[in-house]
Order: structure tokens, then C-alpha cells, then sequence
């Protein structure tokens, strides 16, 4: 067998794929042969802010400073000779995600590779502090909605009988984040969900995986306080932030054959950050 990633045939559905960490997973999984759906709650030709202001403030400064590209990455894969889809969906409205899988499998065929990498990240206050709304909103995007996408790919998965599910962790869900309460519990929480997933889809020829960033490169982090992120670099082995790349590499291995036998892991790709670093 060729020691290749070839998703070639293959249909990927990656959420919150607007920028960030889910645009370089849809650009990879489609150098890697895929077609691609990148489903946001922000698209370029769609002004509305309803969801924008719903969904924080990071959402909010992204649109303003114009880091909105779930069309033009859409643009960017048909080049590449892939088909491509940008669809706007809110993946805590399960009417929204079940018509984005349908769109789908009506105009791609099938959605074989689900990337669960929507979610919230600027809910940052002590536990005393932290906001009930907030956690609620926390538990909605970043919990609920990896369930929603999931439930709604796995009938087509199962009766295709080949799947891939990967789901975007933090080692804010392995060790904990100071200031961190609700952003730590659902990252937490999607480990459970990815290891019973896991369990009840290798009869059917579906594997369930996650992915454990630890501080990666994105938007989201030059948006955060540099002394924070000084002091997050030093606590890894290579002093230094990740690469959006290095997250969509993973991916895209756990999606393509070479790891057909690998399912219900918590793959970090964290520069050693949960190591003893000193």
C-alpha cells in the first residue's frame, strides 16, 4: 500500500471552517484530494450580524476586520480542481445543520469526513466571574453543536460504511484553564462524545478521533494578551506557538486510510505543553 494521504472521492464537511484552524483543515483536506464543505456562521456575501453578535466578540472583530473567508476558501479549493460548498449554518440549530448535510449529499454526494472545529473561545473570566449565559452559549456551540453535526452525518456514514470523525479538543480540556471554566468543560466533554462515537461507529466502518491543540498561530491568538501568550510559549518544548498547518496535517492523516485502525485517541499536537516543561 502507498504511504500516501489520499482522500480522493471523498466528501468533508468542516465547521467554523471561515478562517483559522477550520480554513487550513478544508484547504488540506482538499490538497489531499477531498471535495469540501465549509460551513460558518459568517460568510462574506451575508451582512447580517444576528449571529455575529450572538456568538461573541471574537465573531464580532473577525467580521469587522474583514477575517471572514468561507467563500472566497471555497473559491480558493475550486481552483485546486475540487468541488466546494460555503454554506452558512449555526451548528446549535439542528434544522440549519441537517439542511447543510443534506446540501451535501445532494450536490456532492455524501459526507464521508466530519471536522468539528466550530466554536467559542473568548468566554475568559475566574469561576465566580464567569457568565451563566456565557457558559449556556458554551455548552451550545462547542458541545451541542459537535453533537448536532455528528448525529446528522452518521445515518449516510453508516450506510455508506466508511466514515471519519474528528473532533477539534484543547488541552484546556485535558489540564484545565485558569479563567477558563466553560471553554474547559465542553472541551472536556467532546472527549467523552469522541471515545463513544468511537465505540458505537467501528461496526459500521466509521472512526471517531480527536485533536488536542495545544496554542496554535490563529487569529484568536494574536488577538489574546501577549504577555499571556509569552508565558504559554515558554511552558512548551519548542518555546513557540504551533502552526495552523500542523493541526490540518493530523487531520488529515486521521481522515485518509493509513489510519483506518486508529479510533477513540486524543491525538495532542501541542508542542509538549502537558509535558514537565521547566
Amino acid at each position: 500500500m502507498a504511504l500516501e494521504i489520499d482522500l480522493s472521492g471523498r466528501v468533508a464537511l468542516v465547521t467554523g471552517g471561515s478562517r483559522g484552524l477550520g480554513r487550513a483543515d478544508a484547504l488540506t483536506l482538499a490538497r489531499a484530494g477531498a471535495d469540501v464543505v465549509i460551513a460558518d456562521i459568517q460568510v462574506e456575501s451575508d451582512d447580517s450580524v444576528d449571529d455575529v453578535e450572538r456568538y461573541g466578540a471574537l465573531a464580532q472583530v473577525a467580521r469587522q476586520q474583514g477575517l471572514v473567508y468561507t467563500e472566497s476558501t471555497a473559491e480558493e479549493i475550486r481552483g485546486m480542481g475540487r468541488r466546494a460548498l460555503a454554506v452558512k449554518c449555526d451548528v446549535t440549530d439542528r434544522e440549519q445543520v441537517r439542511a447543510t448535510v443534506d446540501r451535501a449529499v445532494e450536490e456532492l454526494g455524501s459526507v464521508d469526513i466530519l471536522v468539528n472545529n466550530a466554536g467559542t473561545l473568548d468566554h475568559a473570566a475566574q469561576f465566580l466571574d464567569q457568565s451563566p449565559e456565557l457558559w449556556e452559549r458554551d455548552l451550545r456551540v462547542n458541545l451541542t453543536g459537535g453533537f448536532n453535526c455528528a448525529q446528522a452525518v452518521w445515518p449516510h456514514m453508516r450506510e455508506r460504511g466508511w466514515g471519519r470523525i474528528v473532533n477539534m479538543a484543547s488541552v484546556a480540556g485535558t489540564l484545565g484553564g485558569f479563567g477558563q471554566a466553560s471553554y474547559s468543560t465542553t472541551k472536556a466533554g467532546i472527549l467523552g462524545l469522541t471515545r463513544t462515537l468511537a465505540m458505537e461507529g467501528g461496526r459500521h466502518g466509521i472512526t471517531c478521533n480527536a485533536i488536542v491543540p495545544g496554542i496554535i498561530g490563529t487569529e484568536a491568538f494574536n488577538f489574546a494578551n501577549p504577555a499571556m501568550n509569552d508565558r504559554i510559549r515558554a511552558r512548551t518544548v519548542f518555546k513557540r506557538e504551533g502552526d495552523p498547518q500542523d493541526i490540518a496535517n493530523a487531520i488529515a492523516f486521521l481522515c485518509s486510510d493509513l489510519a483506518a485502525y486508529i479510533t477513540g485517541v486524543e491525538l495532542n499536537v501541542s508542542g509538549g505543553v502537558e509535558l514537565f516543561v521547566f
